[in-house]
């Protein structure tokens, strides 16, 4: 089975002051504090997540 390619994402600005579904995608993303880095497969569900936030979150080169 061929490994799939993940993508690193940092939360780096706060949701706090953003409609309710910018909260949402960043809890899908699997988020919980600010400054935190996640891998996730690199697919375009996930990249249509990021694109839905891109002023929160940043992709960081692996």
């Amino acid at each position: 089975m061929a490994e799939q390619k993940k993508i690193k994402i940092q939360y780096y600005r706060s949701a706090i002051s953003t409609p309710v579904k910018h909260k949402l995608v960043i809890k899908g993303l699997g988020f919980t504090r600010l400054n935190q880095i996640v891998e996730r497969v690199d697919n375009e569900s996930v990249r249509g997540m990021v694109k839905a936030v891109p002023h929160l979150v940043r992709i960081l080169e692996s």
